[in-house]
């Protein structure tokens, strides 16, 4: 949203929170994170609530105009939404982790080789109107944008297109703001500290 120059306000509470599962419920089915409340209306699940900013804020063109780059758009974004449970695990997300090799298990590597494909796939096929996966910034690049993240905190290698893609991502102004917010941040969830007990920031 802040990077579609949509305006909305924004209530952080710690995953940690005593009263996180209490507070969010009242406003998601899940009870988990990210929810968007629009009015009456409340939307759980990132994909649902990406759509809602589809057809609410058009001029956003969070979805490319092109049917075929639409509907591969729409496929690469769920597959994010839906998979990549190894590196989810073993690479939590950790903004303020300072960037650090760590061992990957097969399963990651095979995770990262996947994602490796998909966003130079999605560059040499539908990237020539700028910099992201579907040229203009999207909701797909929005779904990618927390395996950039872990990719570049646990300085995971990817080929030369995935790396310029993640410059673009991390060049954001609205990167920069969602980073310096993270660090901010005054709670330590130790299950995302993979030195546990030890946290490393930058």
């Amino acid at each position: 949203m802040r990077a579609a120059n949509i305006p909305f306000d924004e209530v952080v509470i710690s995953l940690e929170s005593a009263d996180f599962k209490s507070r969010v419920s009242a406003h998601s089915g899940t009870g988990k994170v990210p929810v968007l409340i629009d009015g009456d209306i409340k939307i759980w699940e990132s994909l649902a609530i990406l759509e809602y900013l589809a057809e609410k804020f058009p001029q956003a063109k969070l979805w490319p105009a092109d049917p075929a780059a639409r509907a591969h758009a729409r496929t690469v974004a769920s597959e994010m939404h839906a998979g990549f449970v190894p590196l989810r695990r073993h690479c939590p997300m950790n903004m303020w982790y300072p960037p650090k090799k760590r061992e990957l298990p097969d399963d990651v590597i095979e995770n990262v080789k996947r994602i490796d494909a998909i966003w130079t796939d999605c560059r040499a096929r539908f990237g020539a109107g700028g910099p992201y996966l579907f040229g203009a910034f999207g909701a797909a690049d929005a779904m990618y944008a927390p395996v950039v993240s872990r990719l570049h905190s646990y300085a995971i290698d990817v080929g030369e297109a995935a790396r310029t893609y993640m410059a673009a991502m991390m060049a954001l102004p609205a990167w920069t703001e969602w980073r310096a917010a993270a660090l901010k941040e005054p709670w330590v969830l130790p299950h995302d500290e993979v030195d546990w007990p030890t946290v490393l920031k930058v």
